[in-house]
């Protein structure tokens, strides 16, 4: 692909209202590229961003621009240069592979010689090679996402967006999907959307977290880590004391131990005497802005 420091996607004002119910409001977002992780939990919004993004749904108020032109009145603008892998991507079962490529490129309009030169080296990427003419049906869940962001890669995309790409993948699958998307970054702007927020730790450039349908914070990780810097801590406690902690402290994580449950929480006051403070991951940024959107006290 070529690369082009000046790609730009922008939403203004940007809402979506189904039935009367707003799943999106006022958004305003622009992007450059790299790797956004789109973090929030479910029904926050984050699907209906994406779907109206790829230009699939439209808005019921704003605008979204790419490289300053208005998408919703001319979606073709935006639909040559992007690829897009939903949440609910289905294959067909009995289609192998290589032929479900072969008929997704047609749809894409691409020839047949360059779409076999693109369908081999986008099998070779995505590692599935030796199963290129198995049946879809036959597939695991972590191959049938690979062939997923195969058919999203076809065209060579400017524009890449991913809907909880790595939902039902075992551990190993999702490390190597986000492997693989951390090396498609490039040039390119890639939306990464999801509730899991280790899918966005080691791969994304910028952070955006929707709650409610609105945009609460977008930023990069490490600017979000140094909001928190000092208010994460670590102590040792008994199986009894924790339901009572869950209600006093905002519990970012808990491990069993032999002599107790180390627990991890975010507080901006030491929550308790033995308490000591630890570095902050993402994971504890996330929870702590979501609390605070919610009222909850830290």
């Amino acid at each position: 692909m070529d690369t082009d420091n000046s790609l730009v996607i922008e939403t203004h004002k940007l809402s979506k209202a189904y039935k009367g119910i707003q799943a999106l409001m006022d958004f305003n977002l622009k992007l450059t590229p790299g790797i956004l992780g789109l973090l929030g939990p479910n029904g926050a919004g984050k699907s209906t961003l994406m779907r109206m993004l790829a230009t699939i749904t439209k808005p019921t108020e704003g605008t979204i621009l790419w490289n300053g032109r208005d998408v919703v009145k001319n979606p073709e603008v935006l639909r040559s240069v992007l690829g897009y892998l939903p949440q609910d991507f289905g294959v067909y079962p009995n289609l192998s592979a290589q032929e479900f490529l072969e008929y997704m490129a047609a749809i894409k309009g691409m020839s047949g010689d360059k779409a076999r030169r693109k369908i081999s080296d986008l099998l070779d990427l995505v590692n599935l090679r030796d199963a290129a003419r198995r049946k879809l049906g036959g597939y695991s869940g972590g191959m049938r996402q690979r062939v997923g962001i195969a058919q999203a890669l076809l065209n060579d995309p400017q524009l890449l967006i991913v809907d909880e790409p790595t939902v039902g993948l075992d551990p190993e699958e999702r490390v190597r999907f986000r492997n693989l998307l951390s090396d498609l970054s490039g040039e390119r702007i890639v939306i990464l959307s999801t509730h899991i927020v280790s899918d966005v730790e080691s791969t994304a450039t910028d952070i955006a977290i929707i709650h409610k349908g609105h945009l609460k914070v977008h930023a990069r990780p490490e600017e979000l880590l140094k909001q928190i810097n000092g208010s994460v801590w670590e102590w040792m406690a008994t199986s009894q004391e924790l339901p009572v902690l869950k209600q006093q402290v905002l519990v970012s994580g808990t491990i069993r131990r032999m002599d107790g449950v180390e627990v991890r929480a975010v507080s901006e006051a030491r929550p308790r005497p033995e308490a000591q403070p630890v570095t902050p991951n993402l994971e504890d940024a996330y929870l702590a802005m979501v609390a605070q959107r919610q009222g909850v006290p830290l």
